[in-house]
């Protein structure tokens, strides 16, 4: 009987030990045409234990890799991939970098700050200035979803024309929407997007209170 701890280490486990045993015993062939043949045959089955990944543009070439690794790369056939290198498995993959990019004022975020570029980009005129008034009611609206319960317009206003260097700002007399209607639509929009249930009672308690109701009912009736 074999124990696991008297076995050899599985490279990669995924594929099973059966797998592992192909594979020294294709490594172990004396020609080059035996192991290649042998291979072939290998790769079919290991495609078997995957099917979830065959639809993946690279997926032939990642069992050929894998399959050199787990020969400890001795395998030595004609290969239709380039044999990986030893050290490639050791390799770091390169740093991500995060993006660095400074947000003037954070609760208003960088979407709002793209538009504004945009918008400066326009020709001067009345499609500009409708553009501004919007811009504006939107960072308005931005403003009382991450900060307090009112703002002055004014600071709004102070706020567009510092991220557009001057160039927008909306028509004199021009008025934001109210505070209080645009809490009220963001009080609005929460409930809409709270999911069911969450508030303790949901749709299945009230099904079984009316499933009580209807067994309450029969009973009286006699049925």
């Amino acid at each position: 009987m074999e124990y696991n701890s008297t076995r050899t280490h599985l490279t990669i486990a995924e594929y099973g030990r059966n797998i592992q045993k192909m594979i020294d015993h294709a490594t172990s062939l004396k020609t080059k045409e035996e192991r290649t043949r042998a291979v072939n045959e290998i790769i079919k089955v290991m495609g078997q234990l995957n099917p979830h990944l065959r639809d993946v543009s690279d997926f032939t070439h990642k069992l050929w890799a894998h399959m050199f690794i787990m020969s400890d790369f001795k395998l030595d056939v004609d290969s239709p991939y380039p044999k990986p290198k030893p050290g490639s498995l050791r390799k770091k993959p390169d740093k991500l970098e995060y993006p660095r990019d400074d947000i003037r004022y954070k609760h208003y975020g960088k979407t709002i700050e793209l538009i504004i570029k945009k918008a400066r980009e326009m020709k001067d005129g009345d499609e500009k200035d409708a553009l501004a008034e919007v811009i504006a009611n939107l960072m308005k609206r931005s403003y009382l979803t991450w900060n307090r319960d009112s703002v002055n317009d004014q600071v709004i206003f102070d706020h567009l024309k510092q991220l557009s260097k001057g160039e927008l700002q909306p028509k004199t007399g021009f008025r934001l929407n109210e505070t209080n209607e645009i809490l009220a639509s963001n009080k609005k929009r929460k409930r809409i997007e709270k999911p069911a249930g969450q508030n303790g009672k949901g749709r299945f308690q009230r099904d079984n209170r009316d499933n009580s109701d209807r067994n309450r009912g029969r009973r009286r009736d006699g049925r």
